[in-house]
C-alpha cells in the first residue's frame, strides 16, 4: 500500500525505526558520559538486594564538573542544562528495570520457584521505591500521581510480605491459593506501575512542550523537539500521550513563525511521527494543520527539507490504515494545491528520500479521491513519474518504485491515462517492474519487491483493456514473464498476491489475443476457474517443462 513509507522508509535511519526491537528497549538510549559515570550508573542496578533495602534508593548527589562547566547527573533524575533529557532517559531506564523484574516474577510464579519469587519481589520493591523517591526529589509530583505512588508502594510491600510467607511452608493447598493471590497483586502492581510511568512521562513531556512554547532560543526549542521526536520512536502509546499533552499544537505554532524557519523540517518530522495515532491527527485537524502544510508545500521560498517533511505528514495523515476520516474533509479543500506541490516536488527532488516522501503522499491521496487522479493527469504526472524511474538519484529503492506503481495503478482506471502510458513507453517500464528483486535478504525490502510486482501486474491488466496496450505488451513478451511468475514460486518470492495479479493480467491479455498463449499454458492458467489455476500454481515447487 502507499502508506508503506511510514513502515518502510527509504533512508537507513527511517528503516531502522521500523525494524527496532522491543518498544521499551528503543527507549533506552545511551547517555554520552565518561566511563566513571557509566560505571556509577550500572552500579546502581548491580547492588546487592540487602544494600538496596537499607539505602531505599537514596539518590547520589548531583556533581558539577568544573572543567566542562556542566552538570553530571549520577543519580539519573537530577537537574542541569540537560534536565529534560536526563529525566526522560533515567525514568525510562528505571522503568525497564522494574518491568523486567515484574516479568521475571510472573515466570517464576508459574514455575513455583518461591525463593526466587520472593527475592525478585524484594528487588522490584527496591527499584520501585528508588524510582519514586528519585523522581519526587527532582520534580514536584502532581497530586494524581502521588495517589498512584502511595498505592503502588503499599502493593509492593504487600507483595514482598506475602511471598515471604510462602518460603516457610510446603503445604501445596496453601501455596496454590497464595499463587492466585500473588498473581492478582502482581497484576495490580504492573497496572499501577504502568499508569504511574505514563503520568511521569506526561509530566516530562509537558516540560518539553513548555520549553517549545515559551523559549525564544532556537537551540533550546530544537533540543526539546529532538527529545520529543526520540520519544515518538517508542510506539503508539507514547505518541498518544505526547499528542494529548498538546505537542502537535505547539509544533504547528513553530511552523507558523518565519523566525523559526530553520526548525520547520525538524518540527514537521516530529508531527509526522506523532500522527501515527488518531489522537495526533485529531490535534492536527483542530489547529488547521492541513492549511499550514499546504502553505509550506506551495511556498517556493521553503527549503526542500521542510517541504519533504510536510509531504511526510501528508502521507501519514492520508494513510489507508487510519480508521478515522474526519480530517480528510478539510484536506479536500486544499487538495489541488497540495497535489500540485507534491508532483512538483517529485520532479525536482534532489535525492531518493525526498522523492519517496512526496510520492508516498501522492499514492495515498489517489486512494481516497478520484479527483486527485484527474488532477495528476492534468499535471503530466505519468511523464514525471516514469522519467523519475530512470533517474537512480530519485528512484533508488523498491520502496520508491512501490509508490510510483501504486499511483500508476490508481491512474490506470481513467481512460485518458492509456495514450499517455503508451507515449511514455510505460508498458516497458511495467515489465521491468515485474522483474523487481531484492538486493539483500532484508524482509522489508523483499515485501516491497512483492508489492511492486503485484501492482505492476494489476496496472498492466487494467491498461490491457485497451487493444493497443495489449498488443504492445504481447510484442514486448509480457506473456512469458507473467507465465514465469505464475509457475515459479521463487520468481515471485512465494507471494500469493503476486500470483493472483499475474493470473488476472494473463487472462486479460488472452481475452484480447488468445493466440499469444500456448495450448498447455491455456489449459492450466486460462481455461480453469481462477481459483483452480491459483491452487495449481501455488502448489508448485518449481516451474515444470
Amino acid at each position: 500500500m502507499a502508506s508503506e513509507r511510514m513502515q518502510t522508509p527509504s533512508s537507513s535511519s527511517r528503516q531502522s525505526s521500523s525494524l527496532s526491537s522491543s518498544p521499551m528497549s528503543t527507549r533506552m538510549q545511551s547517555l554520552q558520559v565518561d566511563s566513571v559515570q557509566r560505571w556509577m550508573e550500572d552500579l546502581r542496578h548491580m547492588t546487592e538486594v540487602e544494600c538496596m533495602c537499607v539505602l531505599q534508593a537514596k539518590p547520589i548527589g548531583v556533581v558539577e564538573d568544573a572543567q566542562q562547566g556542566e552538570l553530571i547527573v549520577t543519580s539519573g533524575i537530577g537537574a542541569g542544562d540537560h534536565v529534560a533529557r536526563n529525566n526522560l532517559q533515567t525514568l525510562l531506564r528505571r522503568a525497564l528495570v522494574v518491568s523486567t523484574e515484574l516479568g521475571k516474577m510472573f515466570q517464576r510464579l508459574e514455575k513455583g520457584r518461591w525463593q526466587r519469587v520472593h527475592s525478585t519481589a524484594v528487588r522490584a520493591d527496591c527499584h520501585v521505591r528508588s524510582l519514586v523517591h528519585g523522581y519526587s526529589a527532582a520534580r514536584s509530583t502532581p497530586p494524581e500521581m502521588q495517589k498512584y505512588e502511595k498505592s503502588l508502594l503499599e502493593k509492593c510491600m504487600e507483595l514482598t510480605n506475602i511471598t515471604e510467607r510462602c518460603l516457610h511452608t510446603n503445604d501445596e493447598f496453601f501455596l496454590k491459593s497464595m499463587r492466585e493471590a500473588i498473581h492478582e497483586i502482581l497484576t495490580d502492581v504492573s497496572d499501577s506501575f504502568s499508569n504511574m510511568i505514563d503520568m511521569a512521562l506526561a509530566n516530562e513531556i509537558r516540560v518539553l512542550i513548555k520549553q517549545i512554547e515559551s523559549s525564544d532560543c532556537v537551540h533550546a526549542i530544537g533540543s526539546a523537539i529532538s527529545n520529543l521526536l526520540s520519544l515518538t520512536q517508542d510506539g503508539p502509546q507514547l505518541c498518544s500521550i505526547i499528542a494529548k499533552e498538546g505537542a502537535v499544537v505547539a509544533l504547528f505554532k513553530i511552523c507558523r513563525q518565519d523566525r523559526f524557519r530553520d526548525l520547520y523540517a525538524h518540527s514537521l518530522r516530529t508531527v509526522a511521527s506523532i500522527c501515527c495515532v488518531e489522537d495526533g491527527i485529531s490535534q492536527l485537524d483542530k489547529v488547521d494543520g492541513i492549511l499550514c502544510l499546504a502553505d509550506i508545500l506551495t511556498d517556493e521560498s521553503s527549503v526542500e527539507a521542510a517541504r519533504a517533511e510536510a509531504a511526510a505528514v501528508v502521507a501519514q495523515i492520508t494513510s489507508p490504515h487510519h480508521t478515522s476520516t474526519q480530517h480528510l474533509a478539510s484536506f479536500l479543500e486544499s487538495m489541488h494545491d497540495i497535489v500540485t506541490a507534491l508532483i512538483k516536488l517529485c520532479e525536482s527532488a534532489s535525492c531518493g528520500e525526498v522523492f519517496l516522501l512526496a510520492s508516498a503522499a501522492l499514492a495515498n491521496i489517489t486512494f481516497f479521491d478520484s479527483m486527485a487522479c484527474e488532477i495528476l493527469l492534468q499535471l503530466n504526472a505519468i511523464h514525471i513519474l516514469l522519467q523519475a524511474c530512470i533517474d537512480r538519484q530519485r528512484v533508488d529503492t523498491p520502496y520508491s518504485k512501490d509508490q510510483v506503481v501504486t499511483i500508476l495503478a490508481n491512474l490506470s482506471v481513467l481512460e485518458p491515462c492509456v495514450p499517455e502510458v503508451l507515449q511514455e513507453q510505460g508498458v516497458e517500464r511495467l515489465l521491468l517492474l515485474l522483474g523487481e528483486k531484492p538486493s539483500s535478504p532484508n524482509p522489508s525490502e523483499g515485501a516491497a519487491c512483492e508489492r511492486v510486482q503485484q501492482k505492476a501486474a494489476v496496472t498492466l491488466a487494467r491498461l490491457s483493456r485497451d487493444p493497443d496496450v495489449a498488443q504492445t505488451a504481447i510484442q514486448l513478451k509480457a506473456v512469458p514473464r507473467l507465465i514465469e511468475l505464475c509457475r515459479s514460486p521463487t520468481e515471485r518470492n512465494n507471494s500469493d498476491s503476486v500470483l493472483v495479479a499475474c493470473l488476472a493480467a494473463l487472462r486479460r491479455l488472452a481475452a484480447g489475443c488468445p493466440d499469444s498463449i500456448e495450448a498447455a499454458d491455456y489449459q492450466q492458467l486460462i481455461k480453469p476457474r481462477l481459483v483452480d489455476s491459483f491452487l495449481l500454481c501455488s502448489n508448485m515447487e518449481e516451474s515444470f517443462v
